[in-house]
């Protein structure tokens, strides 16, 4: 997927999350639903480490549907292998009950890989997309669960299997 592609996704989110918001005329309002936050994700295979962090704001539509977007922050570790990973991320989370949380995650990083061996070390720079889905369980303001990445590569994926566990937290 281009660069562009993902900018307009992102642009149209945010269009129709502002454009909802707008209709009550009253910009206390929509302050009111706009929750910040993030989540912390770590993942662990036999040779190697995955860690990541992505503070976020969400705008709560309903006690059933937020819409929002992440910046994220990943480095991973596996044999000789190290990953560094910026980007963002727009996602959608749906409450069908106060304990259970579904969520959809679209992101796009920037890795900045380094691979070594014996006789040579080779950098390699890409963007890499990913799709999460995801679920987990709610308690007041933090979710704990798993997500699954449904674009995993198993050769340029930052993250060591397409299975992640996570917490998110939102204020």
């Amino acid at each position: 997927m281009s660069l562009k592609k993902i900018f307009l996704i992102g642009l149209a989110t945010f269009n129709i999350t502002f454009s909802l918001a707008q209709s009550s005329n009253n910009t206390s309002a929509f302050l009111d639903n706009v929750r910040f936050g993030g989540s912390i994700g770590l993942g662990f295979t036999n040779n190697g480490f995955n860690g990541s962090i992505s503070p976020s704001a969400i705008y709560q539509f309903n006690e059933q549907f937020a819409s929002g977007a992440s910046l994220s922050f990943n480095y991973a570790k596996f044999d000789d292998d190290k990953f560094l990973a910026y980007g963002g991320s727009i996602l959608s989370l749906f409450n069908p009950i106060p304990q259970i949380q579904m969520s959809a995650e679209f992101e796009q990083l920037r890795i900045n890989r380094t691979i070594a061996t014996q006789t040579i070390e080779v950098e390699d720079n890409y963007w890499l997309p990913a799709f999460f889905i995801g679920a987990g369980y709610s308690t007041r303001n933090v979710t704990v669960g798993l997500r699954y990445d449904l674009l995993y590569d198993d050769n340029k994926s930052i993250y060591g299997n397409a299975l992640m566990p996570f917490v998110r937290v939102y204020f």
